[in-house]
């Protein structure tokens, strides 16, 4: 620990803190109690350091993801509020928690807005991974519960400046109001050198419509990226076809040398693809290409027992039609499912979308109470404990996990200890081309596509630094507010530009 570290209200950040915090979070959190799953206990060996011990050896990532332990105020946490009631930390609260970081909350009014104060001691401000950085004195957060109603307040000015943009259709034709036509909005590409996201539409394998894999490989053909891309993303997005796309962590061509040395023990267990056949994604190059996929999803939804009958997919036995309900929370959603709905409906499949508020919706993905939902699954050039709470069977069973596909797969289990136990660079290359190509070829999500860069438009009021990092593609906490620049829009806008 930092000799310099300190809490908001100016009590030193100790070992405790941090001994407390891992605990808690070990206790209560999803997400820690699988990352910290093969850690022990955690004991003080001096005022200033904290010792971690593991039940095993060769977890190469471990003790770094213990550097990033998230460190809480144990003397706030167990002390009362302003009305003398115990806190709870498994409790939702009104309370602005005690902090340590350059920001602390000033104030905040519920669904409606948060503001952030820069803390004028803050005790890591010259710290060299903090110069430059962090440099507005306030920041307000504004909630929007449409996003239409977002755009319309970002377009006057004065609420919201900075505006990152996911809409295809918003970049390409609505950016073309009167301030940024005097250059008062600027629109402005910053490309990343990240992996990109697996964004998908995830089946939920623990409905038994999902169980088969045929089934979910059907599903894969009905979807027309191609249209798509053309007709509502002005050709801006690329078909992602790996859950490490954009690094060399993607599998290609077929397995050979180490990565094969991992995946021939589990030969017998695995659809035989992944040996023989090189993963690929239906490409909708030409006009007779639907009716090509097409006829591939029908062949195979007869394979596993479903057949076309007075216009409907049904259970050859039962006569239970195929149908199921995409779960989604906002017009992108409606966006991405409607030409997939179509074309499932043109074999007979009835699915339907349904967008509820946010915040049911977060209580239903927690909980997994969806057949199908859009969700993305960011990766980084160095994986490890994650992919348990990505694709273990353990996690398929935790609420609030992220195995939204509820994959229980004992094959997919090893393999994602062999990533987490992975001996060195090229080690780990080769098992996570192996997890990569299982999970594909097992169907548990529908791809969708990427985009290398970040679409950001803001007020000309900013001063940025020329160089963002690639990893992120731009990082606001560089940025500066150019006085001259912010009077000059106030004064045109009469706003608070």
């Amino acid at each position: 620990l930092d000799p310099r570290a300190k809490w908001h209200d100016g009590k030193p950040i100790t070992t405790d803190d941090v001994i407390w915090s891992f605990q808690v979070l070990k206790a209560n959190s999803p997400m820690y109690s699988r990352y910290f799953e093969n850690v022990t206990d955690a004991v003080a060996v001096s005022d200033r350091e904290v010792e971690f011990h593991f039940d095993q050896k060769g977890n190469r990532e471990l003790p770094k993801i213990l550097g990033d332990l998230v460190v809480l105020p144990k003397h706030w946490w167990e002390g009362t509020d302003a009305t003398g009631k115990k806190r709870d930390i498994t409790r939702p609260t009104q309370d602005p928690p005690l902090g340590s970081a350059a920001y602390k909350i000033a104030s905040f009014k519920p669904g409606s807005e948060i503001i952030w104060q820069r803390v004028p001691d803050y005790w890591a401000a010259k710290l060299p991974v903090k110069i430059g950085r962090e440099n507005f004195d306030r920041q307000r957060f504004s909630y929007f519960l449409d996003d239409n109603a977002a755009w319309q307040a970002f377009t006057k000015g004065g609420l919201h400046d900075i505006r990152p943009e996911n809409s295809s259709r918003r970049w390409n034709t609505a950016y073309n109001f009167p301030a940024v036509q005097a250059g008062d909005v600027i629109k402005q590409e910053f490309k990343t050198a990240s992996p990109e996201p697996m964004q998908a539409f995830m089946l939920n394998t623990r409905r038994p419509l999902f169980g088969d894999r045929l089934v979910r490989a059907a599903l894969t053909y009905p979807l027309d990226f191609e249209a798509m891309n053309r007709t509502l993303f002005f050709g801006s997005n690329t078909r992602t076809s790996s859950y490490f796309q954009g690094t060399e962590l993607a599998s290609s061509g077929l397995p050979q040398g180490k990565e094969l040395e991992i995946l021939e023990p589990y030969r017998d267990k695995l659809p035989p693809e992944v040996f023989t056949q090189e993963f690929k994604l239906p490409v909708y190059d030409s006009p007779q290409a639907e009716r090509k996929y097409l006829k591939t999803a029908v062949d195979l939804f007869a394979k596993a027992g479903w057949v076309i009958k007075g216009g409907k997919m049904v259970n050859a036995k039962t006569g239970e039609p195929f149908k199921f309900e995409i779960l989604g929370w906002n017009d992108t959603d409606q966006v991405l499912s409607s030409p997939y709905i179509a074309n499932l409906r043109k074999i007979g499949v009835d699915a339907t979308l349904r967008l509820i508020d946010q915040t049911q919706y977060i209580n239903r993905l927690n909980n997994f109470d969806f057949d199908v939902t859009i969700s993305q699954l960011g990766q980084s050039d160095s994986p490890g404990n994650e992919q348990r709470d990505f694709w273990s069977s353990k996690s398929a069973d935790t609420p609030g996990s992220r195995n939204y596909a509820g994959i229980k797969n004992p094959v997919v289990d090893a393999l994602v200890d062999r990533v987490i136990f992975a001996t060195d660079r090229d080690d780990l290359v080769a098992a996570t081309h192996a997890l990569d190509r299982v999970l594909l070829w097992n169907y548990y999500v529908v791809p969708q596509h990427h985009r290398s860069v970040v679409w950001m438009a803001y007020w000309n009021k900013f001063g940025i630094p020329e160089k963002q990092p690639t990893y992120s593609g731009v990082d606001q906490n560089s940025w500066w507010i150019d006085a001259d620049k912010e009077k000059a829009l106030a004064a045109k806008y009469k706003s608070g530009n």
